[in-house]
């Protein structure tokens, strides 16, 4: 550590799931010798799925970071799309000692260009698009390639920001935090994953996930032939 703050830096937008956000959050606040800035597109009020955070720095007004860490969410591909906010993940994210993402964050990261030949994470619904940016799709929890650092679905979060903690701090640091915020997992189902669901949960989801299907793939479709481009150019 040097004697400047290690500064962490979540980019956050509409529609996100906020447990991507707020689990690794919990954690990776608490790095000794750091600072956490929480910011977005425009700043100000960012409504997530079920709840609204308030006071966010705009990214434009970052100039760099330690550590960069973009959630997912329902929206990811939408903002995949979104050429200002995807600029600005890739001007932080090419100054950064590490970029890291949690859920279908990692198709943002994909989006600004930041996985080409690395192997990430996703969540499992989602996985197969990776590739669509260059990357390589990994099924751990969590995932890392160099200074990448990449989390699956959701509450793999957690798993990702215990993981960064070691790489920054120690493990010994990441086994206190680990035992004051009592993360002990033992749930109720073994549901989590299509491999352990089961079949009629699996089959019952997928179905839900249906329509979304093709529209979030269209939109991952268009966000990598913009990036294409770009490289062309």
């Amino acid at each position: 550590m040097t004697d400047q703050p290690f500064r962490i830096v979540f980019a956050l937008f509409p529609g996100m799931t906020q447990l991507d956000f707020t689990g690794p959050h919990q954690f990776l606040s608490r790095l000794p010798n750091s600072e956490t800035l929480v910011a977005s597109r425009d700043g100000g009020h960012v409504a997530a799925e079920g709840l609204v955070f308030a006071d966010t720095q705009r990214l434009a007004d970052i100039a760099a970071c330690d550590l960069l860490c973009v959630p997912g969410g329902a929206t990811a591909t939408q903002v995949a799309l979104d050429e200002d906010f995807v600029g600005e993940v890739r001007r932080l994210g090419l100054g950064a000692r590490y970029v890291t993402s949690v859920c279908t964050g990692s198709l943002i990261l994909g989006a600004a260009g930041l996985l080409q030949g690395r192997r990430a994470a996703c969540h499992w619904a989602w996985r197969h698009l990776l590739p669509l940016f260059g990357a390589i799709p990994d099924a751990g929890r969590v995932v890392r390639d160099g200074t990448v650092i990449t989390g699956g679905g959701v509450t793999a979060g957690i798993d990702f920001a215990l993981t960064v903690l070691a790489e920054l701090g120690g493990v010994a640091l990441a086994q206190s935090l680990q035992l004051g915020l009592e993360y002990a997992p033992a749930p109720p189902f073994e549901s989590g994953t299509p491999e352990t669901a089961p079949p009629e949960i699996l089959a019952a989801y997928q179905g839900r996930m249906a329509a979304m299907m093709p529209i979030r793939e269209a939109e991952a479709r268009q966000a990598a032939s913009r990036l294409a481009l770009q490289e062309i150019v």
